[in-house]
Formats: structure tokens, C-alpha cells, sequence
């Protein structure tokens, strides 16, 4: 039993950072007076808990109301800044999710205990860097916005045009300003010239932050922000809670990826989770993207345009009709490509949005098909002798024949970028074919090794899945082709066209980049009428946004509307179905004038029966927090069906 220590007449309300619900709330402790001087809102702590002492951060210090006997803090660790402890009780509200699991974003890694080894730098120099009139009148816009108090802008043009130079005369009018800066990517390894280039503008004061540090690293990393040794940060999404001192400009590139949603608990989007920071704060959000979302073009009120590309033009495109060319996967008008490229030289990227060789295997005979055990989907097939589970990883060997039926007569269906690979390979023999998907990435020193040998050669294919449409900046690229553009179309999901709309017009960026001759798309379609795929190919990104936006005005869906979603999930179909329906029917009378959508089943996904319910309303916070208390309510009874329920404000998927 710890001794009694005298206080100082202060009370302290702590949030333990323990993540059970049981404890998602507030307890108060007396400060002992030799911690009086060092506690303040924000202060991490030590407390008893219980039997335990765990961490907690303060709320809030008070004068005692009266003759309470409460229990002491026991030690001071750190702080957190207010601004950032006002951003995880935001948080917390707005995903339905508890305080601790929030402060936890917010909370830096601790220091490393001695100084570390000096990493190499691999940066290149500077490059020099006119801007053009369309560009510093967006640098100038922008500079108008932070002196006029503003939050947010939407800086939007072709791939090409110049917006990270934007970017970074924005920062560093800030830094002049004695202000700093953060700016999020999508994914930190796929966008390796991003952090190259502000380092090589800004030097020693840029820190960048993502998964692949070690926790040294990354805990120098925030021990450097803290302390105003770094004033840029260069991360993804959890770049966005560093602790900047003086926060001026956050930028959000490639703002309409999905990358930006983070999928477990507390489930929030960075983008939103920006725009609350830049508020709170008084910094400048400025949302860039070739494809911006329909939320951003809708909801942003002031837009920057930069229309054309900086030193070239964008490439030609070309649509090819699967229907009538045949050869799919590759086609004439593609073999035709790639064979200049093979005798000429050159670089080119095919984008196959399904990994694998193929997406099944079939029996001729008895119409068999496999699929995994564990979840309501078909085994793709990955070389010639196994066939894998995209969602559970779950594996088996391919059969030598059927055993339904003792046929040997399997066909493959559909293609997948490892069949296309070995396609490529046999047919180019002069080549290098490089592959870039899921499979690769998840490879020690991927993707970025694959990265580098495609720039460093001089015949070049590289064939992916969306990972080879994300940004990169690869000189010497004549030819891109999609070679299945509905291939993200066939999912009952509202966003389905402006998720294929971006892929198809980011992939036909990558061509033609300043420097290089113009380049050449294909885009290889079943129906090359249909309304996205002829926008894409002519660029038309307004003209395709004004049209979304008409349609989801109609239907209900965001930015009219925002969606709140609940996930029940159960061993057996019958129990997810039946909580499902009780919650449902819970939670309707509260929700008011909100629609109610479901419950509807999904797909069995690692051995857990699974069913949904959305709610299409105007107060998601209302709604979540209707969720959140049916859930804590009846906790006892999921427990005891074995079945979990989770709530998504925003969901960005629904499978």
C-alpha cells in the first residue's frame, strides 16, 4: 500500500488510458503538492487504478468541493499539448469511440534513452523551380487564405500541374512566419519523391514519420517536433496528431485516396480530423488531387485551379473496346505498344486491379467452384499450385482434378497481375517485367526496390494493381493502359463510379510527365460508352463531379447526407441476423427522422456470420452516440451470443 502523500489542494480529473468501456470515463485524484508545480491540463500521470497503477492524461484541475478523500496521482511522465487533447475528445465523440483509445493517438512515443546513430541521407539536391503565372497565383491564394483566416482550400488540377511546388512555397512562406507545417500522403512508401523533395528543399528541419521506423526512430522523430528542431512533417495519416508547436499549413495530398480512413478503432479520417485541427489551431487545410472527392468539391467553398500541366501536355487516350478486339488480357492496339517499347526503349505501366493469376478456378464439368472455408468468397488462384484467400489468407493446394466429380478438366477465370506478368515475360522476352501488388509490397524493402530497378531501366513494364496508380513520379513512362477499367464497378458500393474514375484518370497522368514525349493510354473497356470511362478518358474531372453530385442529391447519399454505420458480427448467420434486428429495432425510435437502412446480411469473413445496418442522417454524432449507448447497454447480452458490434461514421466500404 503506498503512503499517503500530502496534497496540494488541487483535484485532478484523469482519463485512464485503458480501453475497456467499463472504464470510459473520468475519475478524480488529489495532487500531492510536490506535483502541484508540474501538473496541468494535458499532463500524462500515473494513477492507481483498482489494483494496478496505469497511465492516464488530465482532463481538467479543480478546487475540492468539499471533504473528499480521494486517492493520489503517483507520478508526471509528459504532456500533451491542449490543442491535441481537444482533438481526441473530438474524435472520441464523433467515431463512437472511447477517450482512452483517442488519447492514445495523440499520445507521442517516448524518446529514445541515448542518441542515435545518423542515417545517410539519399536525398538529391534542390531542383530549381520557376513557377508559372497559374502557379504563384495558387501560392499567392493560399497565402490570402491564412491572412484572411480561413481553414480550408481545395487546390485541384491534371497530374502534372504543379501542386507540390505549390506546397511547398506555401510552407515556406509559413516557416518564415515562424509557423510549421504537416503534410499527409496516402501511403508514405508508395510516395517516396514526395518526402525526397521537402527534404531536399527544407534539409534538416523535415521529419518524416511512418509504420517502417523503428520505435526509436519514430520516438526522435516526435521528441524533435515537440521540441521545434523539425518544423515540417512528411507522413500518413497519424502524421496528422505530431506535435507541432505553432501549427500554420497541413496539407492533405491525393486528398480523395482511401488510405486517408483509418479501419480499427477509433475509426476516423484524417481528412475530417485535419480540418477540426486546422480549426483549432488557426492553420490552412489545403485538400490537392488530380480526382478530388465529391464531398471536397462540394463542401470546400473555396477551390484553386491549376487546369494545365506545367512543360507538357496531357497524354492522348485511347479507348479500346474489349468486346470486338479480343486477346483480353492483352489486346492488338496494347501488344502493338509494348512491342515499339521492347525495339525503341521506354517505360510503361498496366494497371490490373485483381492480384493473382486468376481471380478462380472452375470445373468444366460439373460447374464446381472453390472457395474458402472460412469466408463467403472464391480462392484466387496465385501460380500454378495454390489457390489463396484475398480476405483471410487461407490456402490450399490447387486439385489435380474434381473432387465432386473426378473431372481434371479445371479452367481459370478472369486474369489477375501474376498471370499477367508471366504473359508479359514470355511474350517480351526483352523486357523487364515488374510486378507491384499486394503480394510484392508485403515483401521486406518493397515497393520501393521495385521502384527504383523501373526507373533505372530502359525497357520497362511494371504491372499492378491501384499501387501502380498512386502518385509516382517516374520520367521516361510513353505508355499506360488499363486492361479491364470496370473491374472496380461490379461492387454494391455508392462510391463504386468515383473510386473507378480516379484510378482510371491518375493512371493515364503517369505518361508524358515534362520532359518526356507526350505518351500514349489505353484503356481497355467492355463498354467504352459508359459515362466514367469516356469522362476519364477525356479528363473531364468537373464534368464528372457536377454529374455525382446530381445523382447522390437524388439518393440521399454524402455530402447530402452522412452515413453511419453499425457491423454486427456472430459465429452463426441466425445470431448476427437476430442482434442485427434487435438493434435495429432499438435504436429506430431514438433515431428520429433518420433513415433507418436494414438490417441486411454480408459475406462470411474469417469464420464470423456478419450483418449491417446504415443510417443516413444530418447529425452522425447523434446517431453514433445512439449506437454507442445501445451498445454499452447491451454488452452483457453480445458477450453471451459470442458477437462483437462495431460503429463506423463515414464508413469509406460496406463489403
Amino acid at each position: 500500500m503506498r503512503a499517503r502523500r500530502a496534497r496540494s489542494g488541487l483535484i485532478a480529473r484523469v482519463h485512464p488510458l485503458v480501453t475497456a468501456r467499463a472504464v470510459d470515463r473520468a475519475f478524480d485524484y488529489a495532487v500531492p503538492a510536490e506535483l502541484a508545480d508540474r501538473v496541468a491540463a494535458g499532463s500524462i500521470v500515473r494513477v492507481p487504478l483498482g489494483s494496478r497503477e496505469v497511465d492516464g492524461v488530465v482532463d481538467s484541475l479543480d478546487e475540492p468541493a468539499g471533504d473528499e478523500r480521494l486517492k493520489p496521482l503517483i507520478d508526471v511522465t509528459g504532456r500533451v499539448p491542449l490543442p491535441l487533447l481537444e482533438l481526441a475528445g473530438w474524435i472520441a465523440e464523433q467515431t463512437a469511440s472511447t477517450m482512452a483509445r483517442a488519447i492514445a493517438l495523440v499520445i507521442p512515443p517516448r524518446p529514445p534513452r541515448r542518441a542515435l546513430r545518423a542515417v545517410e541521407s539519399q536525398t538529391a539536391g534542390d531542383r530549381v523551380v520557376t513557377l508559372t503565372d497559374v502557379q504563384q497565383r495558387a501560392v499567392d491564394e493560399c497565402l490570402a487564405a491564412i491572412e484572411d483566416g480561413s481553414h480550408e482550400v481545395l487546390l485541384h488540377g491534371v497530374t502534372g500541374s504543379g501542386k507540390t511546388e505549390v506546397y511547398l512555397r506555401v510552407i515556406e512562406e509559413a516557416l518564415g512566419r515562424d509557423r510549421g507545417a504537416i503534410v499527409l500522403v496516402p501511403e508514405i512508401a508508395l510516395t517516396p519523391q514526395t518526402a525526397s523533395r521537402f527534404e531536399a528543399r527544407f534539409g534538416e528541419t523535415v521529419a518524416v514519420l511512418h509504420s517502417a521506423l523503428t520505435p526509436a526512430r519514430r520516438g526522435e522523430a516526435h521528441r524533435r517536433i515537440a521540441a521545434g528542431e523539425a518544423r515540417v512533417v512528411v507522413g500518413a495519416r497519424s502524421a496528422i496528431f505530431a506535435a507541432m508547436p505553432d501549427l500554420g499549413v497541413i496539407v492533405v495530398d491525393e486528398e480523395h485516396d482511401t488510405s486517408y480512413k483509418h479501419e480499427s478503432d477509433p475509426r476516423y479520417d484524417a481528412r475530417r480530423v485535419a480540418a477540426k485541427r486546422a480549426r483549432l489551431e488557426g492553420a490552412l487545410v489545403i485538400y490537392g488531387s488530380a480526382t478530388p472527392r465529391p464531398e471536397s468539391w462540394h463542401g470546400i467553398a473555396q477551390r484553386i485551379e491549376l487546369p494545365g500541366r506545367v512543360g507538357g501536355e496531357l497524354p492522348a487516350v485511347e479507348l479500346v473496346d474489349l468486346r470486338r478486339d479480343g486477346g483480353y488480357p492483352l489486346t492488338r492496339p496494347l501488344r502493338d505498344a509494348l512491342g515499339e517499347i521492347e525495339d525503341t526503349g521506354g517505360r510503361a505501366i498496366l494497371l490490373q486491379n485483381r492480384r493473382g493469376s486468376a481471380s478462380a478456378i472452375h470445373c468444366r464439368s460439373c460447374a464446381r467452384s472453390w472457395r474458402c472455408p472460412r469466408c463467403d468468397v472464391s480462392l484466387s488462384l496465385h501460380g500454378s499450385a495454390r489457390l489463396v484467400c484475398h480476405h483471410c489468407g487461407y490456402e490450399e493446394r490447387v486439385p489435380r482434378a474434381c473432387p465432386a466429380c473426378g473431372s481434371v478438366d479445371l479452367t481459370r477465370i478472369g486474369s489477375g497481375t501474376r498471370a499477367v506478368e508471366e504473359e508479359l515475360a514470355e511474350r517480351y522476352p526483352a523486357l523487364e517485367v515488374l510486378r507491384l501488388d499486394a503480394d510484392v509490397a508485403a515483401r521486406a524493402g518493397e515497393p520501393e526496390a521495385t521502384l527504383a530497378r523501373f526507373r533505372e531501366s530502359r525497357r520497362a513494364v511494371l504491372v499492378g494493381t491501384q499501387l501502380v496508380a498512386k502518385g509516382h513520379d517516374v520520367p521516361g513512362v510513353t505508355l499506360a493502359a488499363v486492361l479491364d477499367a470496370e473491374t472496380g464497378m461490379a461492387v454494391p458500393d455508392f462510391r463504386a463510379e468515383e473510386r473507378t474514375f480516379a484510378l482510371l484518370t491518375q493512371l493515364a497522368g503517369r505518361p508524358g510527365r515534362p520532359g518526356d514525349p507526350r505518351g500514349r493510354v489505353l484503356i481497355q473497356a467492355w463498354d467504352p460508352g459508359s459515362r466514367v470511362v469516356e469522362l476519364a478518358a477525356r479528363h473531364a474531372v468537373g464534368e464528372f463531379l457536377e454529374g455525382e453530385l446530381e445523382r447522390r442529391r437524388e439518393l440521399g447519399y454524402p455530402p447530402f447526407a452522412r452515413i453511419v454505420r453499425l457491423l454486427v458480427a456472430a459465429p452463426v448467420p441466425r445470431t448476427a441476423a437476430e442482434v442485427a434486428e434487435v438493434l435495429a429495432d432499438a435504436a429506430r425510435p431514438a433515431l428520429g427522422g433518420d433513415q433507418l437502412l436494414g438490417p441486411a446480411p454480408l459475406h462470411r469473413l474469417r469464420d464470423r456470420a456478419r450483418s449491417h445496418l446504415l443510417v443516413k442522417t444530418s447529425e452522425p454524432r447523434r446517431a453514433a452516440a445512439v449506437f454507442r449507448g445501445l451498445l454499452r447497454d447491451l454488452s452483457a447480452d453480445l458477450r453471451r451470443a459470442h458477437a462483437t458490434a462495431v460503429v463506423d461514421v463515414d464508413p469509406q466500404s460496406f463489403g
